[in-house]
C-alpha cells in the first residue's frame, strides 16, 4: 500500500492527537536504545510516521479447489476492501506432486489451491492487478518453481519485472523444524533459496523472495522467545549463503521479510515485536555491516494464530482475534493476516472471512491504534519487557549456535526435537489448567462445541483439475518440453542458478511435479532423523 498524506487526528472530545509521542511529551529523560520511530534501531517501528501516513496491509490467507473457484474468492476478498492477496497452495502442490499422482489422491485442492502449471496459476490471477494489489505466495519447497511461473506472468502480462511487488515465503528451515512439507535434503534447499535470492537481487529488485516464518514454530509448540531466536538464525543462515555467493548484504536484505504469530498475552507479543525489531536491526549493521538503514529493517507479517484458535465455544474465536489483531496493530506490523473464527474446523466461509476482515478494518477506522506511532511507547512495563525480551532471544540464538548453528541443528533433527519438546511441556500444561484457555480448561459449559458450517470438499473439482493436466500433457510441444526438462537438470548439476532454467521450463508447459522430480534427480530428498532430548 502507497504511503497517504499526513491526515490530522481529533478526538470526539477535541483533544488533537500527535502523530509521534516521545520523553518530552511527559518530561521524563528518553531510555537507551528504544530511540525515534523510523530511526536506527528500529524499537518504535521501521517508518517515521507509521499508520498514520501508511495503514497496514490487510493480507486473509485464501486458496482452495482449482484456481477458478480461488480466483472468486480472491476477487470477494478485495470487493470487501482487503489490500493484499496471501495464497494458499494444496498439499500436493506443496510436496511437489501433479494432481494426476496417486499419491495426491484425495488432497487435490482439498487445504488450497491446486497449481499444477503455469496456466493456473495465470487464472488464479486473472482480472487482477499486479501492480496495484501485491501478492503473497504461500509455498516452500517448490518456491522456486512457482516464482519462475510468476515471473512468466509477469513477461506475459507486460508488466515490468523490476518493479513488481509481491513476496515468496520459500522458507524451508522453517518447513523442517515445524510443518513437514519439505523435498529436498538441507544443503541443496538452501541452495535453491539462494537461487531466489540471487535471480530477484539482479531481476526482480522490489520482490520480496523470502518471508523467514516464525509463525510455524511457534504453532509448533515454541515459545515466543524461540520463535523469534529461530527465525533469526534462520534468516541468518539464507543471508550467509547469499553473501557466500558474491552478493552485497544492501543487494537483498531490505527484500527480506518475516512471517510472525500472535497467540496468547498481548504484551508478551507487542513486546517480542519491538525487541526483534530493535536485535535484527544491531545484527544486520553489526554484524553483516549493512549500510542501508533499509537493510536493517525487520518487515513482518504478524497475524492471529491459528494455534490459539479453539474447536470449543467458537465464537470466541472472533473475540480472540480482535485481540490478535489489536496486538498485531500495537506491535508495529506492516501486515496483518486474521485467521477466521471457523479455521479450527474448516476452510473459512465468505461470511468468516468477512468478520476478519471487518475487524481489521475496525481497527483501522474506530478503534484508534493508527492514529499515533506506537502507542505503548514509553510504558515502564512494556519497555522492561521489551528490555526482557530481547535478552531471551539473544540466549536461544547463543544456545543454538554453541551447539553447532541453525543448519546443523536442523539436518541432524536437534531443533526439532527441541521445539517438540516445549509443544509436549505446553500441552500437558493446558491439560492440567497450569496455563488457562477458556472454553478449554476454564469456563466450560454445554453446547461448547457449536455448529459450524464446513468448507465441502469438491471431488468433481479435482477430477477436473486432472483433466485439464491431461489435456496439457498431450497438445504440448514434447520436444521443447524434454529440453526444457533437461536444461532444468544441467543447470542443477553444474551449480548454475535454476531460474532461468525453470522460467524457460514453465512456459515451455512443464508441470511443478515434472519439475520437482528433475531436481531430485540431482539432489535427492531428505529423510527425516528422530531425535529427543
Amino acid at each position: 500500500m502507497k504511503a497517504q498524506p499526513t491526515r490530522r487526528v481529533v478526538l470526539e472530545s477535541g483533544i488533537e492527537v500527535e502523530p509521534v509521542y516521545g520523553p518530552a511529551a511527559t518530561c521524563e529523560p528518553a531510555r537507551p536504545g528504544v530511540g525515534e520511530p523510523g530511526q536506527f534501531p528500529f524499537t518504535r517501528g521501521i517508518h517515521r510516521l507509521m499508520y498514520r501516513q501508511q495503514p497496514f496491509t490487510m493480507r486473509q490467507y485464501a486458496g482452495f479447489g482449482t484456481a477458478d473457484e480461488t480466483n472468486a474468492r480472491f476477487k470477494f476478498l478485495i470487493a470487501n476492501g482487503q489490500t493484499g492477496l496471501n495464497v494458499a497452495f494444496d498439499l500436493p502442490t506443496q510436496l511437489g506432486l501433479d494432481s494426476d499422482d496417486p499419491r495426491a489422491e484425495g488432497e487435490v485442492g482439498r487445504v488450497g489451491m491446486a497449481v499444477d502449471t503455469l496456466h493456473d496459476l495465470d487464472r488464479a490471477l486473472d482480472g487482477i492487478d499486479l501492480d496495484a494489489v501485491t501478492v503473497s505466495l504461500t509455498i516452500n519447497a517448490v518456491a522456486p518453481i512457482v516464482l519462475a511461473m510468476v515471473a512468466a506472468i509477469a513477461e506475459r502480462r507486460g508488466l515490468d519485472k523490476r518493479t513488481l511487488r509481491g513476496t515468496l515465503q520459500n522458507d524451508i528451515l522453517k518447513e523442517f523444524i515445524g510443518r513437514g512439507a519439505w523435498i529436498f535434503d538441507v544443503e541443496p534447499s538452501i541452495r535453491l533459496i539462494g537461487d531466489t535470492v540471487e535471480y530477484c537481487a539482479q531481476h526482480m529488485p522490489a520482490y520480496s523472495p523470502v518471508s523467514v516464518c516464525g509463525y510455524h514454530i511457534r504453532e509448533s509448540g515454541a515459545t515466543p522467545a524461540q520463535e523469534m531466536a529461530l527465525a533469526f538464525l534462520i534468516a541468518r543462515a539464507y543471508m550467509d549463503h547469499a553473501i557466500a555467493r558474491g552478493l552485497d548484504v544492501d543487494a537483498f536484505a531490505s527484500r527480506l521479510s518475516f512471517n510472525f504469530d500472535i497467540d496468547g498475552n498481548l504484551f508478551e507479543q507487542v513486546a517480542k515485536f519491538r525487541a526483534g525489531r530493535r536485535l535484527w536491526a544491531h545484527i544486520v549493521r553489526d554484524h553483516y555491516g549493512a549500510k542501508d538503514p533499509k537493510s536493517c529493517w525487520m518487515r513482518m507479517i504478524a497475524g492471529g494464530g491459528g494455534g490459539g484458535l479453539t474447536i470449543e465455544q467458537p465464537e470466541l474465536n472472533i473475540v480472540r482475534g480482535a485481540y490478535y489483531a489489536l496486538a498485531s496493530a500495537l506491535a508495529g506490523t506492516q501486515t496483518m493476516a486474521l485467521c477466521s473464527y471457523d479455521e479450527a474446523y474448516t476452510i473459512p466461509t465468505e461470511r468468516a472471512a468477512r468478520i476478519s476482515l471487518r475487524t481489521m478494518q475496525i481497527l483501522q477506522e474506530e478503534v484508534g491504534v493508527c492514529d499515533t506511532v506506537d502507542p505503548l511507547g514509553g510504558s515502564y512495563y512494556v519497555e522492561a519487557l521489551t528490555d526482557a525480551m530481547e535478552a531471551a532471544i539473544g540466549k536461544v540464538m547463543a544456545e543454538v549456535d554453541s551447539a553447532g548453528g541453525i543448519v546443523q541443528g536442523v539436518a541432524s533433527g536437534r531443533i526439532q526435537a527441541m521445539v517438540a519438546a516445549q509443544a509436549y511441556r505446553r500441552q500437558r500444561d493446558l491439560e492440567s489448567g497450569a496455563v488457562r484457555k477458556v472454553g478449554v480448561n476454564c469456563w466450560r459449559g454445554p453446547g461448547d462445541e457449536a455448529k459450524v458450517a464446513t468448507h465441502p470438499y469438491d471431488a468433481t473439482a479435482a477430477s477436473a483439475q486432472r483433466h485439464r493436466l491431461a489435456e496439457l500433457r498431450a497438445n504440448r510441444d514434447c520436444a521443447a518440453w524434454a529440453r526444457a526438462v533437461e536444461a532444468v537438470r544441467d543447470a542443477a548439476r553444474a551449480g548454475h542458478n535454476t531460474i532461468p532454467a525453470l522460467v524457460a521450463a514453465v512456459q515451455a508447459d512443464a508441470t511443478v511435479g515434472e519439475l520437482t522430480a528433475a531436481l531430485a534427480d540431482v539432489f535427492g530428498c531428505f529423510r527425516e532423523p528422530v531425535d529427543w532430548p
